[in-house]
């Protein structure tokens, strides 16, 4: 790790990491400033609408240093405003007055960076040119405001979203000038990447530190990240073994389970999110909030768990951190005070979730999350027999909400899913089940990933559009990757279906190919199951996808070894290019394909009608194509025919597993 330095300089100073140079600050172009605002903060549904009414920006132009720590004013007659403390591995950051509560921050950049990371980003994994808000929210439908999708979603529901909104934010981006920068906030932040100038980092509080690393090689900075967040649990081995299909059709599911096994799927996962009953709205069929198992819908469900057990099947269900108020559970959380509050009176907040209002279960509250790790998720989940479960909805923290421990929402709000992914963890080791149960996650923020074993990419389109469909989930994974987040994975087939946009068979098909190459392969039947095509409801869809959970349980020792590189590394299973193949600069900028490890390339086919499709080799080694066999030098693009069964997916030659990679396909047929 390469120590910051300060560097004097005239009336100002410079930043630097080793000899790289971060931050410059002068009197006639000062890199920070203070202010002060007052934010308005508008939520419907998971969707906020944030601006803010600033009545200060003050450029921080006289700068005193004494040593390590620089002061700052608005002027030398002035009284000074904040104060830096730099160290080895950023600066702390003091503000003077106290009325302060925003915070912008310039730093150097250079023509043709790039820059990676901000959570998990669907839409661009280079974020230079573009403005990327750090709030944790729904990330809308649709994504594009350009299309009638989005359009249609704005007007109906308000609920379109554009490229940047993502359930997982997190304030830190990676640059390819060798370093990385982290705001050590919970608060509302904008990373700005318009201007060539300057970044410009936004920030609505005075933040506690600014974090820079810096490395050799991209490798080395993943690596620091992941130390510096915390590394994902181990993944167990019957998730990435076999495929996990979700089936929500009550006690029916089994026997489509049957079927699917009768087709010749390798499958060690059932999930039922709707284990828990369900409730019928406008929007589809959505889940009864209330965490028990529903025994009308699945008659002698505890059995059959077991029974599948046995079968080396595991059961999978799904939770969230709010509380129908028609349920059980609301009534004995509300009876308990463990219940969020309104600011303007002692009755609980309760929020729209469309068509059904829910309380919030106060996790500032320590008895309130042990109440909820062991009551619900303990007793009704895991002691009930369940596996696994989709831990869902981090991200509707309303921010004027009151809270036990007295945190402003504003703070709160980001900080929500973190919180809510250590509830689940502590559950799990209650049980003593770290490393065995799983649960996965689309909410996150900055820590998520020390307690959360698995994202997911959340609620996509059923479809190949750019900015919501099959190709964000690449995007996700690689950006999420970079800060160190080493299992991703994805809703085969998509999700989210509304005015007439249904899956098509190829859809179903390509869906599978990428998921295959995914370290854990579910499916999701999505909110609109009965007006969609589903795995079991063609008889081609289902033998390919068959063919293809073939191919990912085949992989299941190469994955093995990729999980103990990321224990150990922080290194992600699916991986930007240049994360090993760095001295390949044509390998920094490609989005739509990546590294299964250093021995796969992956480039799933994100387009409908393609027969043909393109992939960039890395320079340095040569690459065999799965399915021909053909040879091809890297350092340079080749097409290949991609038919259905056939994504395009290279190993490199003389890898250790070349051997598996030969038989891949022999074992998928």
């Amino acid at each position: 790790m390469t120590a910051v330095r300060l560097v004097p300089d005239g009336d100002g100073f410079d930043l630097l990491a080793g000899d790289t140079l971060l931050l410059r600050h002068r009197s006639d172009a000062p890199a920070l400033f203070v202010g002060a605002g007052d934010a308005d903060v508008d939520m419907y549904r998971g969707n906020y609408f944030l601006s803010d009414r600033l009545s200060a920006r003050i450029p921080l132009v006289h700068a005193s240093i004494d040593r390590e720590t620089v002061t700052l004013a608005a002027s030398s007659s002035t009284p000074a405003l904040l104060r830096i403390v730099v160290d080895d591995t950023g600066f702390a950051v003091e503000r003077l007055d106290p009325d302060l509560n925003r915070f912008w921050l310039r730093c150097v950049t250079e023509a043709g960076e790039r820059l990676w990371g901000g959570g998990e980003q669907m839409s661009y994994f280079d974020m230079a040119g573009r403005r990327f808000p750090m709030w944790t929210s729904e990330p809308g439908v649709g994504r594009d405001k350009s299309t009638l999708m989005t359009f249609q979603s704005d007007r109906d529901g308000r609920s379109g979203g554009d490229y940047w909104n993502t359930n997982y934010p997190q304030p830190t981006y990676v640059s390819s000038r060798h370093y990385a920068l982290h705001l050590d906030t919970t608060a509302y932040s904008c990373f700005d990447f318009r201007d060539p100038a300057h970044h410009e980092i936004e920030c609505w509080e005075i933040p506690a530190r600014v974090e820079l690393f810096a490395a050799a090689r991209f490798a080395g900075l993943v690596e620091q990240l992941s130390t510096r967040f915390g590394r994902q649990p181990r993944l167990p081995g019957w998730a990435y073994e076999g495929a996990i299909v979700g089936l929500k059709q009550g006690a029916d599911s089994f026997s489509r389970l049957e079927t699917m096994i009768a087709a010749g799927a390798a499958i060690t996962g059932l999930w039922c999110e709707d284990w828990v009953g369900l409730r019928v709205t406008s929007f589809g069929k959505r889940l009864f909030w209330d965490w028990k198992a529903n025994e009308a819908r699945y008659p002698g469900l505890r059995r059959r768990i077991a029974e599948l057990d046995d079968r080396g099947i595991r059961f999978l269900g799904y939770v969230n951190p709010y509380l129908a108020v028609d349920g059980s559970l609301f009534v004995e959380a509300a009876d308990a005070g463990y219940l969020a509050l309104r600011l303007d009176e002692d009755r609980p907040y309760l929020v729209d979730f469309g068509e059904f209002d829910c309380g919030i279960v106060d996790f500032t509250n320590p008895e309130a999350a042990d109440w909820f790790a062991d009551r619900v998720i303990g007793r009704e989940m895991l002691d009930y027999g369940l596996s696994g479960w989709m831990a869902d909805f981090g991200e509707y923290l309303p921010t004027d909400v009151r809270l036990h421990d007295g945190t402003d929402g504003m703070l709160a709000h980001n900080a929500w899913p973190t919180i809510w992914a250590e509830v689940n963890a502590r559950a799990i080791e209650s049980r003593g089940r770290t490393g065995d149960a799983l649960f996965f996650m689309r909410a996150g923020f900055t820590g998520v990933g020390r307690h959360c074993p698995l994202l997911w990419a959340g609620d996509q389109c059923v479809d190949f559009s750019r900015h919501d469909g099959i190709g964000t989930v690449i995007r996700a994974a690689l950006s999420s990757g970079m800060l160190g987040n080493a299992y991703h994975h994805s809703d085969l087939g998509g999700y989210t279906s509304l005015y007439g946009n249904v899956r098509t068979p190829e859809l179903l098909m390509r869906w599978s190919e990428l998921s295959a190459f995914s370290p854990v392969m579910r499916s999701h039947e999505g909110n609109r199951p009965d007006e969609n095509l589903q795995l079991d409801g063609d008889p081609v869809v289902l033998a390919h996808f068959a063919r293809m959970t073939r191919v990912h349980a085949a992989l299941a020792p190469y994955v093995k070894e990729l999980c103990e590189e990321a224990a150990a590394t922080g290194l992600p299973l699916q991986r930007p290019l240049m994360l090993d193949w760095e001295d390949d600069p044509a390998c920094w900028g490609v989005e739509t394909q990546f590294g299964y490890g250093r021995d796969l390339i992956v480039a799933p086919v994100i387009e409908a009608d393609a027969e043909r499709w393109s992939a960039y080799l890395p320079a340095g080694a040569t690459w065999v194509h799965l399915w021909s066999g053909g040879r091809h030098e890297g350092g340079r693009t080749v097409e290949v025919a991609a038919p259905l069964g056939e994504p395009p997916v290279f190993w490199r030659d003389g890898s250790d597993h070349a051997a598996l990679f030969a038989a891949l396909a022999e074992a998928a047929r």
